[in-house]
């Protein structure tokens, strides 16, 4: 990566002011060479008589149905996980009178709540009543904590994020495990509402586009093409956005690796695995500020995921998606003065997200 050491200089200045980021793709293995099979030696022929091999009968693979099922009145406790990390790091010898700061962003949620289903339609959606039972809220900003609450802690009983302990709200899920609409949380926000930073928190964990995200950001196949066996797949896209890296979005592929019988129930294992996606890029491009800072770095990312579906319940048991981006910018002329190493800017995001059943 070749630019000026005055862009450069400006490049990290620039950094400093916002930590950048707000706050995938593995390489094509290579195809094993097959060794070479030799013919066996010639061997004398014993008169015996012929016995034929027995001919194998290919065990027919079954298919199933992925998607979630829902039942009245059946309630299920999950603990779903959050997580955002930003970090910008300076590699090598800073330039003379630098003001050049590192600094570490870190936003992680935990909620334990209890999903219970009020009813069903003829479509398979149902409308569930969440009630959180436990929270934990960490932030960190340049290094520092923010706010660190947990909910099982006698020392944070008074904290106005303790309110949303046995608060509810209402939502309709689809079998795809998309979240169709908020129902009613109206309720439960006016039971956190206040002007000091922590209501505010509060507050935003109660948003109708937030409530979405943590309960439907499983993608499942369509109604009419879940019918799926070992090896088949399908696609969903994801939109990021990086702040002055601009935004992204990736395709991500689903593709059902297992089923196995599991105390008698049947169990899809299902990996996730996405790459960059060009369906929204233009009309990113038009919606965003250019990302001026992207064209100056080098870009690394992986985007996997990993899916445990209940067939027989229609529940997930374990869902985990994680996004790791990394940017690298290396200014040429520091490697050329009194042999010092290269200096360069690094800066990395992650996006983390857990869904798993407890009980």
């Amino acid at each position: 990566m070749i630019m000026s050491g005055k862009i450069f200089s400006w490049l990290t200045t620039a950094i400093i002011c916002s930590l950048l980021l707000t706050a995938g793709c593995a390489p094509l293995a290579k195809e094993t060479a097959k060794p070479e099979v030799k013919p066996e030696e010639e061997k004398p022929k014993v008169m015996v008589e012929e016995v034929k091999p027995e001919v194998e009968i290919e065990e027919q693979v079954p298919t199933v149905e992925l998607a979630l099922k829902f039942t009245p009145q059946d309630s299920t406790t999950y603990k779903v996980v959050t997580e955002a990390q930003r970090s910008v790091k300076w590699e090598g010898p800073l330039p003379d009178e630098s003001v050049f700061r590192e600094g570490h962003n870190k936003n992680r949620i935990e909620i334990i709540f209890t999903q219970q289903v009020q009813s069903t339609d003829e479509e398979g959606n149902a409308v569930a009543k969440i009630t959180i039972e436990e929270l934990k809220y960490l932030s960190v900003i340049k290094d520092n904590p923010i706010l660190d609450f947990d909910s099982t802690r006698e020392k944070d009983r008074n904290n106005p994020l303790a309110k949303l302990i046995g608060q509810s709200y209402t939502i309709e899920i689809a079998p795809t495990g998309k979240v169709t609409k908020v129902i009613d949380v109206i309720q439960a926000q006016a039971a956190v509402k206040g002007r000091s930073p922590a209501h505010k928190t509060a507050l935003a964990l109660l948003k109708p586009g937030v409530i979405k995200q943590r309960h439907g950001i499983l993608a499942l196949p369509v109604t009419d093409k879940n019918q799926l066996h070992t090896g088949d797949n399908w696609s969903s896209v994801k939109t990021f956005n990086f702040g002055l890296m601009g935004s992204k979005s990736y395709e991500k592929i689903y593709t059902v690796k297992k089923i196995k019988d599991q105390d008698k129930r049947k169990v899809a294992i299902v990996e996730m695995n996405a790459i960059p996606s060009s369906e929204m890029a233009e009309q990113l491009h038009k919606e965003q500020v250019p990302a001026i800072f992207s064209k100056m770095f080098d870009n690394i990312e992986t985007y996997t995921g990993r899916l445990e579906l209940d067939l027989t319940a229609g529940k997930v048991e374990k869902y985990v998606e994680k996004l790791q981006s990394e940017w690298l910018a290396v200014d040429p002329l520091a490697g050329q003065k009194d042999d010092k190493e290269p200096a360069a800017v690094r800066m990395s995001s992650t996006r983390f997200y857990s869904l798993e059943k407890i009980d």
